[in-house]
């Protein structure tokens, strides 16, 4: 399964080159603001692409699925499969996606460092191959310039104990890249508004196997 993988697009998908495959996932902030005239574009490129399978989860730019969640998932129709604490299972492979982060500013899908996101981690099932998170776990694909690490502990803890086989994330747009820790890889998939490509995977739902195929360079301030 060749998986082609962004986050962070903010509206500029039409200056991104996105590379065949065959699951195309998309792991948030996929509009500026994000109400539904937004999203409505940023839907109509995802359901454009040719990619056999296509998952999404929200960003804390994505508001229309705060705002507006029926609504928004319509925008993208029964070919785009959107996941909010919720699972699919796509030719043996099973995903689980979440939209949640350490609140920060007035975003949307912002909850409080603690019990209140250990709660939305502790839905994350054992079983699982790909986690979709939008926000990364802490120490992974989570350095902000020159602020320092922004990443989720509890989150982490959570993958630690489920251990999926690939986690994909976004957010932090100076950290892009592509790690390994004990079982799991974990790959920050940000495009930094599509000034950096897309990321290229290839997982085998037999072996489970994990293969980089394009990891772009991190890009900093």
């Amino acid at each position: 399964m060749r998986i082609v993988a962004v986050a962070d697009t903010h509206l500029f998908h039409g200056e991104l080159s996105v590379p065949a495959g065959d699951l195309f996932i998309h792991a948030g902030d996929m509009c500026r603001g994000g109400e539904l005239e937004e999203l409505a574009e940023a839907a109509a490129w995802i359901r454009s692409l040719p990619h056999r399978h296509k998952v999404i989860v929200s960003g804390n730019h994505d508001w229309a699925f705060v705002n507006t969640p029926e609504a928004a998932r319509r925008l993208f129709g029964e070919q785009v499969i959107y996941l909010q604490d919720s699972l699919a299972t796509i030719e043996g492979l099973r995903l689980w996606g979440s939209p949640w982060q350490p609140a920060y500013n007035d975003w949307a899908f912002n909850l409080p460092r603690g019990k209140q996101l250990a709660a939305r981690w502790a839905l994350i099932p054992e079983g699982i191959d790909i986690l979709i998170t939008h926000g990364p776990p802490a120490g992974i694909g989570d350095q902000y310039s020159d602020v320092g690490r922004q990443g989720c502990e509890d989150l982490r803890a959570r993958i630690g104990e489920v251990k999926p086989r690939l986690h994909l994330f976004g957010h932090i747009h100076q950290d892009g890249g592509f790690w390994q820790n004990g079982s799991t890889f974990f790959a920050n998939v940000t495009t930094w508004e599509c000034e950096r490509a897309p990321t290229v995977l290839e997982l085998d739902p037999q072996t489970r196997r994990v293969v980089p195929v394009d990891i772009p360079p991190a890009r900093r301030y």
